[in-house]
């Protein structure tokens, strides 16, 4: 099995908790995920297995879609109501100034990362500097934000946001709450898309199936095909380097044997191409 799962997250487990199910449940010795969910998200997660915990790179740079829900009034140490309060102030709800702070964080703003996140700085993650009680001096991100549709109900602001990857949501909740001079938290975050990959599509630990998987050759099945000889696609599958004598795509491509069976994905590097993935 060497492919992706869509797995939709319930609330309560890490990513790492997930890993270990779809590991256990289909005794399989390689696994790994990427785009973590915090415990009390929801939502998809993609679980790598087999040789494709190599293609983590694939899902890097892809947006993201949310469902939730911000409340206000209280500041917690989390950004999201699983932490402590630390500070509370009273909430005005004012339609204008909201719509205004919401428009400016579009459709991109320098935004702070949450004390407990999975930032390093210094090779030392955020969240564990924040539990030891010495939080970390992180630095702002630019980060986009494509879409934020919403809407206000009893001190609760339902929201579907169209987001840039490395885009905190515990942050707009936190920002959104201080520019309106007060505090904002979440209180449900659900993702629903990463990249071309829905909810829709995803399957609970339950319901998942070998089936489901999403193999690697369909994960590259729409980058360039290049054709070798049988020489060459053995040094291929050795790991070598190619060169103008092989190509001159100046894109990604795959290596095909003359039988059209995929053995490598590789990348641009300079005057060479690299190969990414092995077969």
């Amino acid at each position: 099995m060497n492919g992706i799962f869509l797995v939709n997250k319930p609330t309560g487990l890490t990513s790492h908790d997930v890993v270990f199910k779809v590991k256990k449940k289909f005794n399989l010795k390689k696994v790994g995920h990427t785009g973590t969910l915090d415990p009390f998200a929801t939502g998809l997660l993609i679980i790598m297995v087999g040789k494709a915990t190599k293609l983590a790179f694939l899902f890097e740079e892809l947006d993201k879609r949310y469902t939730g829900k911000i409340v206000f009034g209280n500041k917690y140490d989390t950004d999201d109501i699983t932490g402590q309060i630390i500070e509370s102030k009273p909430f005005v709800y004012d339609a204008d100034k909201l719509n205004q702070i919401i428009q400016s964080l579009m459709p991109s703003y320098n935004q702070l990362p949450p004390n407990y996140s999975a930032v390093k700085v210094g090779g030392q993650k955020a969240y564990e500097a924040a539990r030891s009680g010495k939080p970390l001096e992180l630095s702002k991100r630019l980060v986009k934000i494509y879409e934020f549709k919403y809407d206000y109900l009893n001190n609760e602001l339902n929201f579907d946001a169209f987001v840039s990857k490395g885009t905190y949501i515990r942050s707009i909740a936190r920002d959104i709450g201080e520019n309106l001079n007060s505090f904002g938290a979440l209180s449900l975050l659900n993702r629903t898309i990463i990249g071309k990959y829905s909810i829709k599509d995803a399957k609970t630990i339950d319901e998942l199936e070998a089936s489901n998987l999403i193999e690697d050759i369909k994960l590259l099945s729409h980058v360039r095909k290049l054709e070798l000889s049988d020489y060459i696609v053995k040094l291929v599958k050795n790991g070598v380097h190619l060169d103008h004598r092989q190509t001159h795509i100046p894109e990604p491509f795959v290596v095909t044997d003359k039988n059209g069976n995929y053995i490598a994905y590789y990348e641009p590097l300079g005057d060479k191409f690299i190969p990414k993935y092995i077969f």
